[in-house]
């Protein structure tokens, strides 16, 4: 490899690290693998394992559409002590289970789109010689796949929040760590 393209390797490498970096900070949909009681569980079958920090999630991406609707990890409306606390309904509990579960496959599916774009791009930078238009296509493909994630997870969460009025939401947000220093 000539020096031009290991130096032009080289920076997209970086560039591309920083990307997942701040990707891995990105907020995910509860696990579908969370028991009841929001502990972790087996995945189910075929499911992707979990990924990112946290019980098995990402954490939200700063300034990322799900950041203002991060919520405790996992199907917390199951977790009698936060429901208890938050003063949820039955009727709220079972319309936040149908959302999560109406989502779950759907959600499993773009976390593996955002994988297989991830893989798809390793081999790219590897080769010699680079072929820019194909990097630069697969990373049109990996941030697409990213978005699409990000939005229906939001959606999701979005869901899910209606189903709560302002005070409950009041007393959910007290019960999650707030957001980071320099947002």
């Amino acid at each position: 490899m000539n020096r031009r393209n290991a130096i032009f390797v080289s920076l997209l490498l970086t560039i591309c690290t920083l990307s997942f970096k701040l990707n891995a900070q990105q907020s995910a949909p509860p696990t579908p693998g969370q028991t009841r009681g929001g502990q972790p569980g087996p995945p189910p079958q075929g499911a992707p394992p979990p990924r990112g920090p946290g019980q098995g999630g990402r954490e939200a991406r700063e300034g990322g559409p799900s950041a203002d609707l991060q919520m405790p990890p996992g199907r917390w409306w199951d977790d009698p002590n936060i429901a208890q606390t938050v003063g949820l309904s039955a009727a709220q509990i079972k319309k936040m289970d149908d959302t999560f579960n109406g989502s779950r496959d759907h959600l499993i599916d773009l976390d593996a789109a955002v994988r297989k774009a991830e893989g798809g791009l390793q081999p790219l930078l590897e080769s010699d010689p680079i072929d820019r238009a194909k990097i630069l296509a697969q990373i049109d493909r990996l941030t697409q796949a990213k978005a699409e994630l990000e939005k229906t997870s939001a959606q999701m969460l979005l869901d899910i929040r209606l189903q709560l009025t302002r005070e409950q939401w009041a007393k959910l947000s007290e019960l999650r760590p707030p957001h980071p220093t320099g947002r």
